[in-house]
């Protein structure tokens, strides 16, 4: 027997940027990261829209022909694309399809560009298209959700869901730039606004308690999308997980652990349940809340600081708990713990579960024990049920009386 073996090393440069009005004509960000200097050939460059951003910002599209008609040195080969966006679009491939056949039409090559502007969603979607047409051509990422700017659309994953699993289908590519508008965010609705700031929660309490604290300071103000506290959580969280990405040794979770995805076993199970009513914000935060109760209860995290992320989440708007957590299968067990199965499976070996020991940091474990999974959930139910008749309480008009 004999064999020849080499170790082949690659190098990737992951660049996000932050700037306000992208699409401006005074804004020469984006023309300036297109600009190859290696090649003398005019670039060409399909832009792909999210349905939603359009139909809250009707004059984007109109501004970005604009914008390509005043640089000639690109070539935009069609009006912008407009997909439908949101976590249902992932639930088919005919988009991704979409994406290859304007790709394969306007002889988009590896040499040109292909622009995604919208949310997470549809990110996942142009990302994977792009990934795989030609073998991978050239994508740079414009998010416009909090979620996106901050979680999402500056990590190296894009997937479609399949076989009733989340992002089953994707490739792991780093994108050639992420450029995070902050003025995309302004057209969101609340609950998309608050939707990255649990991403930012998460990711303090497994990395950087300073970071939480700061959350905690600027809590109000985020409940109120204050746009310099919205700005500050969003580039630090964007730092902490592209730090995490270039520096934890395994960007392609090419092993069994998944730390930024603390909170997510349950949060990906309750989307696929709700049939993605709750979105991926809500169900994350929703996991969170279950894991730190879960973390206290199995002894690892005192109830203090418990007690205080639980306030930090509802303080930012979120509910701490779904009736999807009680769905049962015809055998009676809840549904919701057939996701630790479906988070091992997702990336084969041992079953990683990242859970808390203290604000700032996270520590691996290789089981769940059910029971106190179950109890968890329960004890989740009856805190939020309590929360919820404090509060309908205090609003009654007896209640009114009853306090003079």
């Amino acid at each position: 027997m004999s064999s020849i073996e080499r170790t082949i090393e690659i190098s990737f440069r992951h660049r996000v940027y932050f700037t306000r009005d992208v699409f401006g004509t005074a804004n020469s960000l984006l023309s300036d990261v297109l600009l190859d200097p290696q090649t003398s050939v005019v670039p060409k460059v399909l832009v792909v829209v999210d349905e939603s951003l359009n139909t809250a910002q009707p004059d984007l599209a109109r501004k970005i022909e604009s914008y390509f008609a005043d640089r000639a040195r690109f070539l935009l080969v069609c009006p912008p694309m407009i997909l439908e966006g949101g976590e249902r679009a992932k639930n088919s491939y005919f988009h991704v399809s979409d994406i290859q056949s304007h790709i394969d039409r306007y002889h988009i090559d590896r040499h040109s560009y292909v622009v995604a502007v919208g949310g997470g969603a549809l990110l996942d979607l142009v990302g994977l298209a792009a990934a795989t047409a030609h073998r991978g051509v050239r994508l740079v990422r414009i998010p416009t959700t909090t979620l996106s700017q901050d979680d999402s659309g500056v990590g190296v994953k894009n997937g479609i869901n399949a076989f009733g699993k989340k992002n089953f289908i994707g490739t792991f590519v780093v994108p050639y730039a992420v450029i995070n508008d902050f003025d995309m965010l302004s057209s969101l609705p609340a609950r998309d606004k608050r939707a990255g700031y649990i991403e930012a929660v998460k990711v303090a309490l497994i990395r950087d308690a300073d970071f939480f604290h700061t959350i905690e300071r600027d809590s109000a103000r985020l409940r109120e999308f204050d746009l310099e506290a919205m700005e500050r959580l969003i580039r630090r969280c964007a730092e902490l997980h592209i730090n995490h990405i270039a520096t934890s040794g395994d960007p392609f979770e090419m092993g069994s652990a998944r730390p930024l995805d603390f909170g997510h076993w349950s949060a990906h199970k309750l989307e696929q349940l709700s049939d993605y009513k709750i979105r991926h914000g809500e169900a994350v935060a929703i996991g969170i809340a279950l894991d730190v109760i879960y973390s206290r209860r199995m002894g690892f995290f005192d109830a203090r600081s418990a007690e205080r992320i639980l306030r930090l989440i509802e303080a930012l708007g979120f509910d701490l708990f779904a009736n999807e957590l009680l769905n049962v299968d015809s055998d009676g067990d809840l549904m919701v713990l057939k996701g630790l199965e479906e988070f091992r499976e997702h990336l084969g070996g041992r079953l990683t579960i990242t859970l808390l020991k203290e604000i700032g940091k996270g520590f691996e474990v290789h089981e769940m024990n059910d029971a106190v999974v179950v109890e968890s959930i329960q004890e989740l139910h009856r805190y939020h049920n309590e929360r919820a008749l404090r509060a309908a309480t205090q609003s009654s008009p007896d209640s009114a009386v009853i306090h003079r």
